[in-house]
């Protein structure tokens, strides 16, 4: 296989995209600038969690530059005209292994609002979400210190373990999460001020801009779309299956937003 040095990792002409799926596995231009993410005394730090053998046995995938992605989707109160502030009422996470493209762990709770306590009718019509599924269930605060809980015991806390959140777009951790907490006075995370905007990532991949969100893109890789839009859980599931698609095909991730 000839060498392609003018090609940024991350970058899929359509040529090569285009290409039978595995393909690109094994291909010298793949392994620049991520292989080193995972040598040989990292690969036996994370063999317990789940990253057990080398690069050159993976030939399915191109080594990522993240260890894991964290798959991210909220769902927020709402109304047509729209109630300000919003507030989350779901609140899902999905830990993905960067080298298996497959979840390993789920993280998923409704989230009790506090301004506007009940939903409107737009919003559970929107969502699917009805007042019983956020009544009597933790609030943004407790859902935040879960979240720390969560991601500590799954090792994502670790310095030498890179991730990165994953959003369908900028909205989930430029505008909703930090409008929320600066109105409650709450701090968000450094881990939140990072992450892979979706639609930027296949843009960069495919060539054409996904206007109608995850529709478009299962629709360009000729997925079939899962559960119910606008279902948090179910979106995430969605963009998971996006991005392994993108990888197979031998796409790298990389960020692309950050908040200050």
């Amino acid at each position: 296989m000839q060498l392609l040095p003018h090609i940024r990792p991350g970058r899929l002409p359509v040529q090569l995209f285009t290409r039978p799926l595995g393909a690109y596995g094994s291909d010298p231009f793949y392994l620049s600038g991520a292989e080193k993410e995972f040598n040989p005394m990292l690969n036996r730090r994370l063999g317990s969690q789940g990253f057990g053998g080398s690069v050159a046995a993976m030939t399915s995938f191109p080594p990522q530059r993240y260890h894991y992605f964290l798959v991210l989707d909220f769902e927020a109160t709402c109304d047509k005209p729209q109630i300000h502030p919003q507030e989350i009422i779901e609140f899902p996470i999905l830990k993905l292994n960067g080298r298996t493209m497959e979840i390993e762990s789920t993280f998923h709770t409704y989230v009790q609002p506090v301004v506007h306590p009940q939903l409107t009718p737009f919003a559970t019509e929107l969502t699917g979400i009805i007042q019983e599924m956020v009544d009597n269930q933790p609030t943004l605060c407790q859902v935040l210190e879960r979240v720390e809980e969560w991601m500590a015991k799954e090792g994502l806390l670790d310095p030498s373990v890179k991730s990165i959140f994953v959003t369908c777009g900028d909205w989930d951790l430029k505008l909703m999460l930090p409008g929320q907490c600066e109105y409650l006075g709450l701090q968000v995370a450094d881990y939140f001020k990072q992450w892979i905007n979706l639609k930027k990532a296949y843009s960069f991949a495919i060539g054409t801009w996904p206007k109608n969100g995850l529709l478009d893109m299962n629709k360009g890789l000729s997925l079939q779309h899962i559960g119910r839009p606008h279902s948090g859980i179910d979106d995430c599931r969605n963009i998971a299956n996006i991005m392994k698609t993108l990888a197979h095909r031998g796409f790298i991730f990389k960020q692309t937003s950050r908040r200050i």
